[in-house]
């Protein structure tokens, strides 16, 4: 109820900012990103006033991930750099929606060639996801695949391999053989192996 008291009166509700951001994304799959940037800037403009407020961060995040998509790397990249700041700030480092910023920015520096810094984030939301969520979850898993995509990049493929083959194991026996995360990640070390010859 706070954030109603502190809202300046011409800023619009937070159905208004989910409403805006919903149809800034809903432009992403039909790929036209270039559409979507007005809409996510226009939302994000409105919704400024209350920094850190969860829609504040939404339609920061919806914008991030418009300018991702249309190439801007570098802009999503410093908006997703904000969004773990404040996430981190308010949330805490441990929060699964901090830890998947971490990984968001992570995937960012990556797309951009900053393979250094993408592979040491992503090295740390694993650490963190295996510490709060355990070895196995979902989300551990997912970030063991990021890890193991970063090490490919940067030339890493003994490393790459073997996060690959662990991440695989751990999805088939959590996940089963079909589930989209453990299909993912098989393709991803077969695609591997053949690079490497074996």
């Amino acid at each position: 109820m706070k954030w109603f008291a502190r809202r300046r009166r011409d800023s619009p509700a937070p159905d208004t900012s989910a409403a805006g951001d919903n149809l800034a994304y809903a432009h992403q799959p039909a790929g036209r990103p270039t559409d979507a940037s007005p809409l996510s800037e226009r939302t994000l403009t409105d919704s400024e006033p209350v920094p850190g407020h969860p829609s504040t961060l939404a339609s920061r995040d919806t914008l991030a991930y418009t300018y991702w998509s249309a190439g801007r790397l570098a802009e999503a990249g410093s908006l997703f750099e904000r969004i773990l700041a404040d996430r981190e700030r308010i949330l805490g480092r441990d929060h699964p929606s901090t830890l998947a910023s971490r990984d968001t920015l992570a995937y960012t520096y990556w797309s951009a060639g900053r393979l250094a810094e993408a592979g040491s984030l992503f090295e740390g939301t694993l650490a963190d996801r295996e510490r709060i969520l355990g070895r196995d979850h979902p989300s551990t898993l997912a970030s063991r695949n990021n890890l193991a995509g970063a090490y490919k990049s940067a030339g890493r493929l003994t490393e790459a391999t073997a996060l690959y083959e662990r991440t695989l194991t751990g999805a088939m026996h959590v996940l089963g053989s079909e589930h989209p995360l453990t299909l993912h990640v098989r393709a991803n070390l077969e695609v591997l192996r053949d690079r490497l010859g074996g």
